[in-house]
């Protein structure tokens, strides 16, 4: 593994139609091993980790671009994913499952990841069809965060789990972890059951949570309500409580258990 500073960003052009990323400009890959602090034995893994699926859906079969990213994204979600759990345990193990649920869903948040890619400036180095460039791909944060997850895929392929647990240690743990533990210590909504559901579902790519009131019982002074969460308009889970606020955040902590006991089981 070789160390660099970060260098300057660069001002990268779209490479000719058919092209493969080699053509983006000399030196491109190895500028962004550069940045990522690896020297890639396989270096067509980060090509491939570069290259959006509008590149090789323009050009056909008979194009000479690699293979897109889709498949780098889905491992890279899945490495980045445990890593993250195993170090906000390792660093707060006092918290509860669902404190540490909703620090892990922040840190592998779409949001979060398109950032980082931001800071390494992974835009400037992605190959795209020409309607995703027109479009403003480089910008997007989907786009973004699923190039972000496909470099950590490939890094993971290329060099090992120790190689990718250092770079989303250095660049998608460390710079983030702590102020969202302040948040948590300060209940600044970090605690709470139903943005750890949310943080939840959306690093699992499984849709928004839906809360819906199923019946309430008792005189007015001392109610009971009985709300339901669902996703994509099947039930994950029921609660109950006082009001239908402490319902709702009773549903979702048992959201949160069931789904993370059919993960554990699988």
């Amino acid at each position: 593994m070789e160390s660099s500073a970060n260098p300057p960003a660069t001002s990268f052009h779209t490479p000719p139609s058919g092209q493969p990323f080699a053509a983006n400009r000399p030196g491109a890959i190895e500028d962004l091993e550069a940045v990522l602090e690896h020297r890639f034995a396989r270096p067509e893994l980060l090509e491939r980790a570069l290259t959006h699926s509008s590149m090789a859906h323009e050009h056909g079969a008979a194009s000479p671009v690699r293979e897109d990213n889709e498949t780098l994204e889905f491992l890279g979600d899945a490495v980045v994913g445990m890593v993250a759990a195993e170090s906000v345990y390792r660093r707060y193990s006092e918290l509860s499952e669902g404190a540490l649920t909703r620090l892990r869903g922040a840190l592998v948040s779409r949001r979060h990841l398109a950032e980082v890619a931001g800071r390494l400036n992974l835009g400037n180095y992605l190959l795209l069809g020409h309607g995703e460039e027109r479009s403003g791909g480089r910008t997007k944060t989907a786009l973004l965060a699923n190039a972000m997850e496909a470099v950590i895929g490939a890094l993971y392929l290329d060099a090992g789990l120790e190689a990718a647990r250092r770079l989303i240690e250095s660049r998608v743990i460390a710079p983030l972890v702590t102020s969202l533990r302040e948040q948590l210590h300060a209940d600044g909504g970090m605690g709470d059951f139903k943005s750890a559901l949310q943080e939840l579902l959306q690093a699992r790519k499984q849709g928004q949570p839906e809360y819906r009131t199923t019946g309430e019982t008792g005189p007015d002074h001392h109610k009971r309500f009985f709300v339901e969460v669902r996703v994509n308009n099947e039930a994950l889970a029921e609660g109950e409580g006082r009001t239908r606020k402490h319902a709702e955040q009773d549903a979702a902590q048992r959201a949160i258990e069931k789904l993370r006991s059919a993960g554990e089981a699988e």
